[in-house]
């Protein structure tokens, strides 16, 4: 299974580096790709490509990038590139405006999430909902003494939630599936939980666990 990232920050790379780890053949897009020239050559088996290369390469797609630009990214990759693809949205709404006492700010309302923008925008795409809530430190192989973290997911399409539950699964997660897209309005401010912590006290290994 090949898988394209339409993105090419932290979050993209750390995520990239994890699913060669886990052996997946995995493409990086970019508006820049000679800009991702040195990560690449420190990335054994990496690509780079355009936004467009990567989601058509990819069976499986990952949204990394920020929120205010996620959808102009997809447009980009074009919908011909996304049609019936699965895209792992990691994405969250956070406002370009600074914390608020610890609380990173959003731009979509209480009634809202981003996930539910995009899957709307790009319906014939099977959008699923993870990597939101834990930082891209933790993201890949997290190790913490009282077991595995909880990834909290959600998304329409239940084979498309299978797909991605079972790649988390590789990658260390207890997985939570939250029902369909519109548990993303709960699982997106996760991300300002999160935050808090490392804004407040510069603590940022955290990841949730749910108790059953």
């Amino acid at each position: 299974m090949n898988i394209g990232i339409p993105g090419s920050g932290i979050v993209a790379q750390t995520l990239a580096a994890g699913f060669l780890q886990h052996g997946y053949p995995t493409m990086v897009g970019t508006r820049n790709p000679a800009g991702l020239a040195d990560w690449k050559s420190a990335t054994p088996g990496a690509q780079v490509g355009s936004f467009q290369e990567a989601a058509s390469f990819g069976d499986v797609l990952v949204l990394a990038v920020k929120g205010t630009v996620a959808a102009e990214v997809l447009r980009l990759a074009g919908s011909a590139a996304l049609e019936g693809k699965i895209i792992i949205d990691t994405t969250n709404p956070i406002a370009d405006a600074p914390p608020d006492h610890g609380v990173v700010r959003f731009f979509t309302g209480p009634n809202e999430s981003l996930m539910e923008k995009l899957q709307q925008e790009f319906p014939a795409s099977r959008f699923v909902k993870a990597f939101n809530s834990v930082g891209s430190g933790r993201m890949v192989n997290p190790h913490y003494d009282a077991g595995r973290p909880t990834m909290f997911l959600c998304g329409n399409d239940e084979n498309a939630k299978k797909t991605v539950s079972g790649i988390l699964d590789q990658f260390g997660w207890e997985i939570a599936d939250m029902g369909t897209a519109e548990a993303a309005r709960a699982i997106e401010p996760l991300c300002m939980l999160w935050c808090i912590p490392g804004f407040t006290r510069n603590e940022w290994t955290h990841a949730f666990k749910l108790l059953r």
